[in-house]
């Protein structure tokens, strides 16, 4: 039988090695930590949301990436620190401005192509992962804003979604617990929120009943392809190492590998010969653990977006309250800053009548390409393949490119 090694066991990772056990494969997963979604999988803003597929690459975003430089607090934070590798893919990156218009259709179309595949998904294998359809609701506070997003609308209307503008009155009968005033929204019926790290893991689950075996703790140190397979060499990670798990090196072979190693992708790549030039792009979420029944009753449900904060929000079950956002360019950098948790706190008090004493930070780096359109293809070498860089849409797009990344396989390594 065909046996895929999947590197990384983050959201794409899991979907794409479900995908491959279903289609007959022998699946092994790798990964660093000792379980999966333990990265970008985590803690992220729970949204599931092709309300958001807009791609970045506008030159208003670049506007006010050079006007926010100086503020600390700000939405989208850029560390002007010289490094080979930002200013290269920020050069990519604005390369990419004349593709804005057919790169944001295109991904509105993946996006919606995504849920069903998700929800088949966790229906098949009865995942529990606090599901919320309720839509996401876009709001902003001055009319400037709103009639930019207006245009933006337009593209996300020709790629299939159903999205409508909303006056103040709706957004408050839309979503009665947000405080405040607006000059108006935009709210998609259609999308939906939940938590990430619980689907990742139950799906996980699925996988190994199906057959497929997870190896955690484990690094990459080099691939060798062959015309009959591949072969790697996997030593202990840091996580391992530092539990005293250290088995020392190994090898794996497979008859081909599937790269789906998130901010790691870039380095796997060049193993392989191949330029994913994955940036990471840090983002920041907080838990807001909602322990008394006023803040139960407070909370939200439907799925938020304010346009000026570009902060999120998600209802994950009865008490729970995640809250996310901010864009740094800061390399390789996972540390949580408190100047970069307070805005997300301060936002919530102003929002909403709810207790903020016991919310949990986190950060995690979105493996973001200069086009803002995710790598599912198959490399240079005939047993190498992408699926990775989806930046911050990879829990809206993970299903449907599993399915891609499967089929593109199944056309050069048919099961047998």
């Amino acid at each position: 039988m065909s046996h895929m090694l999947v590197i990384g066991a983050g959201i794409t990772g899991v979907t794409t090695a479900y995908t491959l056990a279903k289609q007959g494969y022998r699946v092994t997963v790798l990964d660093r930590h000792h379980y999966p979604a333990m990265e970008t999988s985590f803690a992220n803003g729970g949204q599931l949301s092709a309300c958001n597929a807009e791609v970045w690459n506008h030159a208003g975003t670049l506007l006010k990436g050079f006007k926010w430089m100086m503020r600390r607090d700000a939405p989208l934070l850029l560390n002007p620190r010289p490094s080979w590798h930002k200013y290269s893919w920020l050069g990519e990156f604005v390369g990419n401005l004349r593709n804005y218009r057919a790169n944001t259709i295109e991904t509105t179309r993946l996006a919606i192509a995504a849920r069903q595949h998700l929800f088949e998904m966790a229906e098949r294998e009865q995942i529990d992962f606090n599901l919320e359809r309720r839509g996401i609701l876009h709001f902003y506070h001055d009319r400037a804003s709103f009639e930019a997003a207006g245009r933006t609308n337009q593209l996300l209307v020709e790629g299939g979604l159903e999205r409508y503008a909303v006056t103040p009155q709706e957004i408050r009968s839309i979503e009665p617990t947000l405080q405040g005033n607006y000059y108006g929204g935009y709210y998609t019926p259609s999308d939906s929120t939940g938590d990430i790290h619980k689907f990742t893991r139950g799906l996980a689950r699925a996988c190994e009943r199906l057959g497929v075996t997870f190896v955690h703790g484990v690094d990459v140190k080099s691939v060798d392809l062959r015309k009959d397979g591949v072969t790697m060499r996997l030593a202990a990670s840091e996580a391992a190492v530092a539990s005293g798990q250290d088995g020392g090196e190994r090898e794996l072979r497979g008859t081909a590998v599937v790269v789906c190693a998130g901010v790691g992708s870039r380095h796997i790549a060049a193993m392989l010969g191949d330029r994913i030039n994955v940036y990471p792009v840090k983002g920041y979420s907080i838990t807001v653990h909602l322990d008394d029944e006023r803040s139960v009753k407070n909370a939200p449900y439907v799925s938020l977006l304010d346009e000026s904060a570009k902060i999120v929000t998600s209802r994950l079950g009865a008490d729970r309250f995640r809250v996310a956002g901010t864009a740094e360019f800061n390399g390789d950098n996972r540390d949580i800053r408190a100047d970069r948790i307070a805005p997300l706190v301060s936002w919530v008090r102003r929002n909403f009548a709810i207790e903020t004493s016991r919310s949990v930070p986190w950060a995690g780096l979105r493996p973001m390409m200069p086009d803002m359109m995710p790598r599912v293809a198959r490399g240079r070498a005939t047993r190498v393949f992408y699926n990775t860089g989806h930046g911050h849409l990879g829990w809206t797009l993970s299903t449907a490119t599993a399915a891609m990344i499967g089929q593109t396989i199944a056309a050069s390594h048919p099961v047998h």
